[in-house]
Formats: C-alpha cells, sequence, structure tokens
C-alpha cells in the first residue's frame, strides 16, 4: 500500500507489498522490498537498498548507499523470517548498514528514536540499540549487542558479540570493547580500559552535583578499592542507600553477562 501523499523517483523500484505512509520521499535509485514498511514522512535521499522484514519509523532519513534489513552475516542463518525494527527520527548517514534478526536469538534486531548513525557505521544481527544513541563513522557493532540510551561512540570503535554498554556510556574512537562497559562508563583504548565516568553525560541526564558525587566516589571505591571489584561492589552496596543512579549501576554489574565487565587498567589500581 502506498499513500497517496508519498513522493517516488521514477527510477527507483517499490516492490508490490511494501507499505509506504503519508509524505515518504524516496529519491532516486532506491530499491524497497515487498515486506518493508516506511512510516510516515522518512526520506530515502539517494541509492538506499531497504530490505526483507523492517520497518522504519517516522520522519527517519537515510541517506545515500545505505543497506538495511538485509539477512544476518551469520554463518547459521538458514533463511528465517526474521525483523529489522528502527525506531522515529533518526537520521542514518551514508553507508550504514543494518541486518535482521537470528531466529534463534528472538529474530528481531531493533534501533530505537532519535539517534544518528553516520557514514559506514554497522549495526549488525541482533543489535539493541537505545535512543539518542549517536554511533560516529566506521563504528562496528558486533552481534547480540546490547547499547542503552544515549550512548555516544567515537570513530572506528568496535563493539564485541554480546557486549552491553550501559546507557549514557562514551566509547573512544579506534577503543576495542570486548567487556560490558557499566552505565556512565568511559572505555578508551585497545584492550578497552574504564577510564571514569561520563560525567557530562550524568549532568545532562539531570543528576545533581550531590549525586554525582557519590556516584563518583563509589565507582572509585569498586574498581580502585584494595580488593576485588566483586568484594569491593559488595562493600558498596551496604555502605550507600537509595541512591538512583548508583542502584542502577549496581544493577547493571549484577545482571547476567556473556562477557564479564570492563574494569580499570591494573596500574591504576595499584
Amino acid at each position: 500500500m502506498i499513500a497517496a501523499s508519498a513522493n517516488i523517483h521514477p527510477s527507483s523500484v517499490v516492490e508490490d507489498g511494501a507499505r509506504i505512509g503519508e509524505n515518504v520521499r524516496i529519491g532516486p535509485f532506491c530499491y524497497v522490498g515487498q515486506g518493508v514498511t516506511l512510516e510516515n514522512d522518512v526520506r530515502l535521499i539517494s541509492h538506499v537498498v531497504v530490505t526483507g522484514k523492517t520497518a522504519i519509523g517516522a520522519r527517519t532519513a537515510v541517506f545515500h548507499g545505505a543497506a538495511l534489513g538485509a539477512e544476518p552475516q551469520n554463518v547459521h542463518y538458514k533463511g528465517e523470517d526474521t525483523e529489522l525494527r528502527i525506531g522515529s527520527d533518526c537520521v542514518i548517514r551514508e553507508g550504514v548498514t543494518m541486518h535482521t534478526g537470528m531466529a534463534d536469538a528472538g529474530g528481531v534486531t531493533t534501533v530505537g528514536d532519535h539517534s544518528l548513525f553516520l557514514a559506514y557505521s554497522h549495526v549488525a544481527h541482533d543489535c539493541h540499540v537505545g535512543s539518542h544513541v549517536i554511533l560516529s563513522n566506521n563504528v562496528m557493532l558486533g552481534g547480540h549487542v546490547t547499547v542503552g540510551d544515549r550512548v555516544i561512540m567515537g570513530g572506528g570503535a568496535a563493539v564485541h558479540q554480546f557486549c552491553r554498554v550501559g546507557h549514557h556510556a562514551f566509547i573512544g574512537g579506534l577503543a576495542a570493547c570486548s567487556l560490558d562497559v557499566i552505565p556512565y562508563g568511559m572505555l578508551n583504548g585497545n584492550p578497552g580500559i574504564l577510564g571514569g565516568l561520563n560525567v557530562i553525560g550524568m549532568s545532562r541526564a539531570g543528576m545533581d552535583k550531590a549525586e554525582i558525587h557519590t556516584v563518583r566516589r563509589a565507582f572509585k571505591q569498586i574498581f580502585h578499592g584494595s580488593g576485588t571489584v566483586r568484594e569491593n561492589l559488595e562493600a558498596v552496596r551496604h555502605e550507600y542507600d537509595n541512591i538512583p543512579a548508583l542502584n542502577d549501576l549496581l544493577a547493571f554489574m549484577d545482571a547476567e553477562s556473556h562477557r564479564g565487565l570492563a574494569s580499570a587498567a591494573k596500574e591504576k589500581r595499584a
């Protein structure tokens, strides 16, 4: 179904079965497959390929050469009917790739709202990316990666499959993220080292100075204390009470993980 107000360039191909919303703009030389849904006011600038069972939310703009909804890059994919869901008000720049999920992992790759994906960044199968996220040029997310809201990743950063990146975390350019990054954490280097907390992000999230200082103090106790991280974590758990941001951080650290937690450098711990 194609809305009457949609504007489709004559050089583009929209397969029968695609659902095209009001005021959608499809520029020259695009391809839209039969399982695709483009919500109202979506813009495909030019030379965009959208395939598979892919839904793109309202007002999202997709730039030249992006390829969305292709099959997972996984040798175990056998043609199952899986999905890619992209939220509203996103900007997806040149050459970005996002793939559908794997049937044995839920079958859905998801991207939230108001996120920015710069040129040639990649979102692999079964990733779950939050809202207000920024992936800079050439950022690579492996399969099954979870990225929280308002995460920022610098150019060329790479995240290992099954890693979790907590909300408001900052991943530096060219960083290799092979372990989970706590909420508000700042990770740099290869291998990635947790260097501290994203205090600017904490402030932007509406945290007052007292709460920020408390979380920073707890962070130092956990990662730079005399015991192991887990021993220090238990001590912090009993020392502080009813600090929402700290409770959130502790819950992230307590949750089941495939990869373990990124930590500070040993020389810094000393």
